[in-house]
Formats: structure tokens, C-alpha cells, sequence
């Protein structure tokens, strides 16, 4: 018997299997590509609108669209998307201004926050050295992203984040902590780790429900203005 052919009989065999016909195909999802999402995504900022963010007291955003990316207007406060979510897949891209007279976690220094309570951080970690729990790709104060893929200042980048949320009891009771994957510019840094708690600063009011996506404006005493910038940013909800 050849090789294709000992394939063709194990393939029929497992369709043989019980159960193996009784499941539905997938559904079928345009994958799209470059700047444009999935088409079961749900787009948080597809370049021209910023109707889906406000800021933490529900006015409406104050920072800017410059062709056809949204850029931190430093001051003025986190961006938070209306919609919240829970376990998804998400998509974030962004570029690090050229800050050379700054230094460590002055450089390039920003943030997405899952659900507003657990950081992704953002930094120029381009020839930066800062500690390792604060480098871009860092889970913030938990995970060390397990290499440095970053690019120069000013060059789009990409996260691609993959996130469980806690598992909880009827009680409301966390029983299992989320967990978060995150590919750096297609690289794994982040392999399924378990989330250890809350980022400082974050809301960790009730982690058995959904919350927003967070922006940061981050503040350093040694930096006046940080000018993030982002675009392509959308989510596709996954099962708890």
C-alpha cells in the first residue's frame, strides 16, 4: 500500500468515527488582509472615525485622526472603546515617534489594556534597554516578552493578541485566571500565560465581566508630548 494510499484509509476511517459526521463545518470568514479586518470582526478604528472611543467620563475623544491614523494627544486622558469584550482575538497596530533625547520608559511609552485591567505594553524598545517586565510586549509587571522583535521609531508594528477571560464560579467567584498569547510583529512573546491580576491602575471591580479596550496616554515626567499612533484596530469575539 503506498503512503497517499494508507492516507486515503485513514481519512475515511475517522469519518467512520462516531460523532464524526454530526458536526457542522465551520463557518466560512473572509480572512482579509493588510489594513483590512476578518469579516466577522468587529472594527474599533478603521482610519476615518473615532465614534467608537470616549474618554473614562464619556466625553467624546479628543485625540486626532492624521492620514488615516489615531494619534495620542498627550494630556488629554485614555481612550477607551464603547464596545467591551470578553475572551477575543485582537488586532492593534502601531508606531513609536522618534523620541531620541529620551531614555527607557520615556521612550515611546504607551499601553493596550485588555478589558481595562490587564496592559500590553507599548514602548520604543528598539535599542531602549529598560527593565524586562516593562518592554514592549511585556504583559506590564507580569511577563517579559520571550524576545525582542521590535522595529525602528515611526515604523508601523503589530499586536496580535490572543485572550481568555477569567473563568468564574456562580458565586462570581474568579475559578480560573485569563490568559494571554500575543504574537509582537508575528513573533510569539507571549505563550498562554495565566494572568497574575489587575495592571496598576487598571479596573479590577468585577473580572467576570466584559470591559473595554483601553488606549493609554501615558505620562513621564521627563517627556512633554508622546505622539502614539495607531490604526487597524478590531477584535473578534471567542467563546468564554
Amino acid at each position: 500500500m503506498t503512503r497517499k494510499q494508507r492516507v486515503r484509509l485513514a481519512l475515511w476511517l475517522i469519518s467512520l468515527a462516531p460523532g464524526a459526521r454530526a458536526q457542522p463545518e465551520p463557518p466560512a470568514v473572509d480572512p482579509g488582509g493588510p489594513g483590512r479586518p476578518p469579516s466577522d470582526a468587529i472594527v474599533l478604528f478603521d482610519g476615518k472615525s473615532l465614534a467608537e472611543w470616549v474618554h473614562e467620563d464619556g466625553s467624546p475623544a479628543k485625540w486626532t485622526i492624521a492620514g488615516g491614523a489615531l494619534v495620542c494627544k498627550s494630556g488629554t486622558g485614555h481612550l477607551y472603546s464603547k464596545r467591551r469584550h470578553g475572551s477575543a482575538q485582537i488586532h492593534v497596530e502601531f508606531a513609536t515617534p522618534l523620541m531620541t533625547e529620551a531614555t527607557n520608559q520615556a521612550r515611546g511609552n504607551s499601553g493596550v489594556y485588555l478589558q481595562n485591567r490587564y496592559e500590553i505594553q507599548i514602548l520604543d524598545s528598539y535599542r531602549n534597554p529598560t527593565y524586562a517586565v516593562g518592554a514592549a510586549g511585556a504583559v506590564y509587571g507580569q511577563y517579559a516578552p520571550l524576545v525582542n522583535p521590535s522595529r525602528p521609531p515611526e515604523q508601523w508594528q503589530t499586536y496580535d493578541i490572543i485572550f481568555h477571560a477569567p473563568a468564574c464560579g456562580p458565586d462570581g467567584k474568579v475559578t480560573r485566571p485569563g490568559t494571554v498569547t500575543l504574537l509582537y510583529n508575528g513573533v510569539l512573546v507571549q505563550d498562554h500565560v495565566a494572568l497574575k491580576g489587575v495592571t496598576g491602575g487598571g479596573a479590577g471591580d468585577d473580572l467576570c465581566k466584559p470591559g473595554p479596550l483601553m488606549l493609554q496616554d501615558h505620562f513621564h515626567p521627563d517627556v512633554k508630548e508622546t505622539f502614539l499612533r495607531f490604526r487597524n484596530i478590531w477584535f473578534r469575539p471567542l467563546p468564554d
